[in-house]
């Protein structure tokens, strides 16, 4: 398999230069020209055709669409753009650089920071520099300075999109611990004695013990105990006081190992938990095998999820727990990307033969970032889906039974926390709350790894590694050594400097 994504990628490369030189030569090729106006065609992007414009995006998620599809109806009515949605639940960048290998690009696609950096690298991206002025509504949107977030080479090869919020927190079993005399954790001492008294003193009092203290999903499980130490789980790259750091690097890293092996070592914890995948470890809190996950509040309290635990226990109760007291001075429930998990938009270069389509693509990319457009594709339909009074939107009883799919038309993202709140008014002080916690400022998700340095493979060492000193294979008088082959085998260092450099030229520190 990993033989066959090579082939692809190299396949990618010639197609793309293909397409580079096709659409850079020959002067009987249409183009457009930054003003809007063409060789073939007098117009702006604003024209109207008699023919809806076809235009193809696509973009990997899970969706369901309606057969009434009034996003995309309303998109046509208003733009005369006639779209095809393409949303890969699996596998989306395997099937993209396959489609682009077989010269089949979609005209619109949404792609991670490496993927961008090896298309940009190979000329296959249109820069959007010379065209930013038919954008003004989606540069209000993003905010002027975000936009370096899409420059590649220096060049305005993507267009980044809004950055969601991040949620999640420690959820407990309120009725668990009413059952056992016990009040909400504080502390991480605290913590532990409510997950030890969750495995060992019957908190279902069903007369067995068949409970357990806390489950999660992979090192994930601990984000709050690492949080209590002001780390991040893995190699991390944290700002705090305009300092950039790697967390592994960090000397509490190994007393936050040593807390998370001592829940380890007193049976409290999920025997699977480094295994766990996504809904694994909440299918088996919500049978009421555990006490304490960390969830994000979509995940426990929206109405899908709660129908479940309630179904099985009408009884039971979960709370949401605070950031927990450590030795930091200040603790953190988990990190956050300090400049979001960046999506990106992207266009082929050889868009620019087809300067009428192009057109139709920058005015639906400024269109759903106007406010007109970016309720539409947050809500829906205006006084049919959602109301709006002094500012404040109300979902109608219809909007909340059809609206769930319009997420995959918000191209340049959506103000996440008054979406959340109009759109899951009922979940509203769950949200609230897990947007007010403290989170500790990350930047992974921006930075390209340097060439030369294989991120996937050093990922897994750290995971191994962390594995090994967890479950006492190791001693943690180790972890030294670790660092070292860490930095001799896998070009460590090469990356931390590399991410530095980038940090900077971002300018979130100085």
């Amino acid at each position: 398999m990993k033989k066959k994504i090579t082939l692809s990628l190299t396949a990618v490369v010639l197609v793309l230069s293909s397409l580079t030189a096709c659409s850079s030569g020959g002067g009987a090729e249409p183009t457009v020209s930054p003003n809007g106006t063409s060789n073939q065609e007098k117009g702006s992007a604003t024209s109207e055709t008699k023919q809806p414009i076809k235009i193809e995006i696509v973009q990997d998620g899970t969706v369901q669409f309606p057969e009434n599809d009034f996003i995309k109806k309303a998109l046509l009515d208003k733009l005369n753009i006639d779209l095809t949605m393409t949303v890969e639940p699996t596998e989306y960048i395997s099937k993209l650089n396959t489609r682009v290998a077989g010269g089949n690009f979609p005209d619109l696609m949404i792609l991670d920071k490496n993927q961008a950096q090896k298309y940009s690298e190979s000329g296959a991206l249109l820069d959007f520099g010379p065209y930013m002025d038919k954008l003004p509504d989606y540069v209000s949107f993003l905010g002027k300075e975000e936009l370096k977030k899409g420059l590649f080479q220096g060049e305005q090869y993507t267009l980044p999109k809004v950055a969601g919020k991040p949620t999640g927190t420690y959820w407990i079993r309120k009725d668990w611990l009413d059952a056992l005399g016990l009040s909400m954790p504080t502390t991480i001492d605290e913590l532990f004695k409510v997950a030890k008294a969750f495995t060992e003193n019957d908190p279902d009092k069903n007369n067995k013990k068949d409970t357990f203290g806390i489950t999660g999903t992979e090192l994930n499980t601990f984000a709050p105990v690492f949080g209590a130490y002001g780390l991040a789980n893995t190699g991390s790259h944290l700002i705090k006081d305009n300092k950039l750091s790697n967390a592994l690097y960090d000397p509490a890293m190994k007393d936050a190992l040593a807390e998370v092996k001592r829940f380890i070592d007193a049976g409290v914890v999920d025997p699977e938990f480094l295994s766990n995948k996504t809904n694994v470890a909440k299918d088996k809190a919500f049978q009421g095998k555990f006490g304490i996950i960390y969830e994000g509040w979509s995940g426990i309290v929206k109405a899908d999820a709660k129908k479940v635990w309630k179904g099985a226990n009408p009884n039971t109760e979960w709370e949401q727990l605070g950031a927990l007291k450590g030795p930091s001075e200040k603790s953190y429930v988990s990190s956050v990307e300090l400049v979001g998990w960046l999506q990106l938009l992207a266009v082929p270069k050889n868009m620019e033969k087809d300067p009428e389509k192009l057109n139709k693509i920058l005015e639906l990319i400024n269109y759903v970032s106007s406010e007109e457009g970016n309720l539409l594709v947050s809500y829906g339909l205006k006084d049919e889906h959602y109301t709006i009074d002094n500012g404040k939107v109300t979902i109608t009883d219809k909007g909340k039974a059809e609206s769930g799919f319009t997420f995959v038309y918000q191209f340049t993202g959506r103000k996440d926390e008054k979406y959340l709140i109009a759109k899951f008014s009922d979940e509203a002080k769950y949200i609230e709350y897990e947007l007010g916690l403290p989170r500790v400022g990350i930047v992974d998700g921006y930075v390209v790894p340097p060439t030369g340095f294989n991120k996937a493979d050093a990922d897994r060492f750290v995971k191994e590694e962390f594995s090994e000193f967890l479950y006492g294979k190791k001693s943690l008088d180790q972890y030294d050594q670790f660092l070292k082959t860490l930095e001799d085998t896998f070009q460590y260092k090469m990356y931390t400097e590399s991410v530095e450099t980038q940090v900077k030229e971002l300018g979130l520190i100085k």
